[in-house]
């Protein structure tokens, strides 16, 4: 018991000699350590941060889409922001999550495709390869990425076939006919998938454009992080292309309708 006048009243700290008569000896941890607090962590908590990216195949080619808003916290802070990026011909990425990640990860593939280019070999790096090189990466610094980094979709074609990969900051790696991160994963995913189902093989670019449009109308009402100004990539084997900005034609009269909104009293 700690008899001291000073420490009357406080909690007892073991680390302390209350008498000051020896220094106490503190036994060492040797229990399992948390490697991921031990890295390099350059961003702990995510300032601007992007959310949804959809992409689906169509019989030509892949479509991608993000909108253009990247918030700060939950303010809606630039609108202006262009989450698709093009790699080589024939290769798009998109990116939710943290943009100043995405900023490194465009550098690093700007790097590559110079070493590339420089080689004079005669390949070029294809989106398979792309989305490879990302899930090592991935892998190799995930002690480093934002924890709340949240994924890459990978969209191109070579050689006559179609590529669409997901990849996130664990490498975790998989592909599908439709693809969405963030929200649109919850809310736009089904209507992608619906969609594939039935016209897998079939499915115009007009088609896809048309369900593009209303998935990222969906997620304009639904996601609180969303804008109603976003960009389309398609990619087919004539190249890739990203559009300008698009601003969709939304309404929100419908409000007036449910309870507890608009100029309803009871």
């Amino acid at each position: 018991m700690d008899h001291f006048p000073t420490s009357w009243g406080r909690p007892r700290n073991d680390a302390i000699d209350a008498y000051g008569t020896y220094p106490i000896a503190q036994r060492p941890y040797n229990g399992p350590k948390d490697a991921f607090s031990e890295g390099v962590q350059h961003t702990q908590q995510p300032i601007v941060t992007g959310t949804s990216v959809l992409a689906i195949k169509f019989k030509d080619g892949v479509m991608m889409a993000a909108d253009n808003l990247a918030s700060y916290g939950s303010l809606a802070r630039f609108k202006d922001v262009q989450r698709l990026y093009p790699v080589g011909t024939h290769t798009v990425i998109g990116a939710g999550g943290d943009m100043s990640d995405f900023q490194y990860i465009q550098s690093m593939l700007d790097e590559l495709m110079i070493d590339e280019f420089c080689a004079q070999d005669g390949h070029t790096l294809g989106p398979a390869e792309i989305h490879e090189y990302l899930a090592q990466v991935m892998y190799a610094r995930r002690s480093k990425m934002n924890p709340l980094w949240n994924a890459l979709l990978v969209g191109g074609v070579k050689d006559g076939k179609s590529f669409l990969a997901f990849v996130d900051l664990l490498g975790t790696t998989y592909t599908a006919s439709t693809l969405a991160t963030g929200y649109g994963a919850h809310i736009a995913q089904p209507l992608l998938r619906s969609a594939v189902e039935t016209h897998e093989h079939e499915l115009t670019e007009a088609q896809a454009r048309q369900i593009i449009d209303d998935s990222m109308k969906v997620l304009f009402y639904r996601d609180a992080r969303s804008i109603n100004k976003y960009q389309v990539a398609t990619i087919t084997a004539a190249g890739s292309s990203i559009s300008d900005s698009i601003t969709l034609e939304t309404t929100w009269d419908f409000a007036e309708g449910i309870r507890g909104y608009g100029a309803q009293t009871e």
